[in-house]
């Protein structure tokens, strides 16, 4: 009976991984098309998406051991895995492009408030 069991559970590992990997990919792929080009995008939600399926792939691997992961799933994580390579390049990419025009307003903001009058700074009396 015990053995009837174990293979259920291995059924059920097998099935809850293959899911939560089809999702992971999904908003992976998601995010690589999106990010950058739509300007509805929310990479902030896109990223808590992909943090709870890879901390459920996390708890889905504890229990299970290298001899019941499927070779298609494996596969699918070497597939996964260029994924993740690429969206690493896209969100970098895009964190120093929102990193460029941050700068680029606080500069003008600052440039706007130097309008050729003198600063509160400027008055401060200084002993020398």
């Amino acid at each position: 009976m015990k053995n009837g069991a174990e293979n259920m559970e291995v059924v059920s590992n097998d099935y809850r991984i293959k899911t939560v990997l089809g999702r992971l990919e999904l908003i992976i792929d998601n995010e690589n098309e999106r990010i950058g080009k739509d300007a509805q995008f929310d990479l902030k939600v896109s990223n808590a998406h992909k943090s709870r399926c890879l901390y459920e792939l996390t708890m889905l691997f504890r229990t299970t051991s290298p001899q019941e992961l499927a070779v298609k799933h494996i596969e699918q994580m070497h597939a996964l895995k260029a994924k993740l390579a690429t969206n690493a390049r896209r969100v970098e990419a895009h964190l120093h492009a929102v990193r460029t025009v941050a700068d680029l307003l606080k500069n003008a903001v600052r440039d706007a408030d130097g309008d050729g009058t003198y600063t509160q700074e400027q008055f401060l009396y200084s002993e020398s």
